[in-house]
């Protein structure tokens, strides 16, 4: 599930919260019936989210994009998150849980931090993340950064914002001058008319979930199927009048469920297909640590349960294309502690979520890989599933580890699918050792 700057710490909560009462995909044996790659020599998009707030405990800058080697090996990079005021507007300003524009543009960095090696001016009108993307993208020319809306706490209004024609337009329109215009709110010398012009290369939505249930606060309503695909359709016509006026093509996607049930309930999946460059898929948090029983939170194969493959056949008898599927990949693990029934501790009671860093139940792939080399846990894999755990007789731990992401990137390649996607950057090793797996999956080593 997906996550805001609160949000995501609170994810084993929120996600139990939607998982629960929803029908598993069946499992089928045939292979999916994309178009399939006759090798893996073409262009994958390589998806990555940036935290807003990752730069705060976890000190994770977007320099760190650039001297892991992560930025070269992604084509787009997803700033989590923008959030819609009451008022059906894109905004930020100084409201606490609300938006941060101090991470956003107004801290200043020293050189030690900044991507361009230079320490940012007291009278720059753009400084925080969004200098900085602008400096990773001048030395990574292709990189393309697009704002991401809403996240699992920031989708509060999308519903109500998306309910008329007006209300439509004015959502739009409020968005593009905010992020595309970079018609940034003054904070002191920051900000301004057009201070973030050029930096954002369009825009991904993360409602969670139109038509269906999710975080206690988010509206939710029978017609947002069919208001999400008027959504999907205003913003392309706003985008493209928009990019005419600076020659620029911007893009546009989504991150989408993997319940059959919320995809029925929010997505006419032809109709928006034909207006969004890309989807990516919800490819974790099939299970999550608020359960009771432990269990794999991002298996590719899974009999009668929820997994990435089940996900992506879900989205393909819906009409969506292979190519514009990209599979989402978690940089994350969920965790159990208080397990019983012995074995190798999957499928068996516990008493809670596991202590963890940042948040009980969740914690960063590079904590994790520690833990596996502790000696005091041991690793166990499904090599039919394509999923590893790891388990010292009372805690449990479901991740990704590089052997598993080099698997499902070449189940990418296999099936003709658009790509990968990585939540989050900010979980990977100091070298990126996660992308660089997927990378090495994508280009079939």
């Amino acid at each position: 599930m997906r996550r805001s700057m609160l949000g995501r710490l609170a994810v084993a909560a929120c996600t139990l919260s939607l998982l629960t009462a929803l029908a598993p995909a069946a499992t089928a044996t045939a292979p999916p019936t994309g178009t399939r790659d006759a090798g893996h020599d073409r262009s994958y998009r390589r998806v990555g989210y940036f935290t807003q707030w990752g730069v705060y405990g976890r000190d994770f800058q977007v320099k760190d994009l650039d001297t892991s080697g992560t930025a070269a090996k992604l084509t787009h990079l997803n700033y989590a998150f923008g959030n819609i005021s009451e008022q059906g507007t894109c905004f930020t300003g100084n409201v606490p849980g609300e938006a941060d524009p101090w991470a956003d543009y107004v801290r200043p960095l020293d050189a030690a931090d900044s991507v361009d090696g230079v320490a940012d001016t007291p009278d720059q009108r753009l400084a925080g993340n969004f200098n900085q993307l602008r400096e990773l993208k001048a030395r990574h020319p292709g990189l393309k950064v697009l704002i991401s809306l809403g996240g699992w706490s920031w989708s509060t209004h999308f519903s109500d914002a998306a309910l008329t024609p007006t209300s439509r337009r004015k959502l739009v329109s409020s968005c593009i001058d905010l992020y595309l215009r970079g018609n940034l709110p003054r904070d002191g010398a920051r900000g301004g008319p057009g201070a973030a012009a050029g930096l954002f290369d369009g825009i991904d939505l993360d409602w969670e979930w139109p038509g269906s249930a999710a975080a206690a606060d988010t509206a939710f309503r029978p017609e947002d199927k069919r208001n999400f695909a008027a959504l999907v359709r205003e913003f392309r016509t706003q985008l493209d009048a928009f990019g005419r006026t600076r020659h620029h093509r911007y893009e546009l996607s989504a991150f989408v469920p993997a319940a059959p049930a919320k995809i029925d309930a929010g997505y006419e999946v032809r109709r928006i297909m034909r207006d969004l460059d890309f989807v990516t898929l919800q490819g974790y948090d099939f299970h999550v640590s608020g359960e009771k029983t432990t269990a794999q939170q991002s298996a590719l194969h899974a009999r009668g349960d929820f997994s990435v493959d089940n996900t992506v056949r879900s989205w393909l008898r819906r009409g969506a294309p292979a190519r514009k599927l990209i599979v989402g990949m978690p940089f994350y693990g969920q965790g159990w502690t208080g397990v019983s029934g012995g074995g190798n501790g999957l499928g068996q009671p516990a008493t809670g979520p596991a202590p963890a860093t940042w948040a009980a139940g969740y914690e960063d792939y590079k904590v994790l890989r520690t833990l596996a080399a502790s000696g005091a846990y041991t690793l166990y894999r499904d090599t039919e599933g394509a999923h590893a755990w790891l388990f010292d007789g009372t805690t449990l731990w479901t991740y990704d580890d590089p052997q598993v992401l080099r698997t499902k990137a070449r189940y990418v390649a296999r099936h003709g699918l658009g790509g990968a996607m990585f939540w989050s950057l900010d979980a990977d090793t100091a070298d990126g050792e996660l992308i660089t797996a997927v990378d090495r999956g994508l280009r079939g080593r």
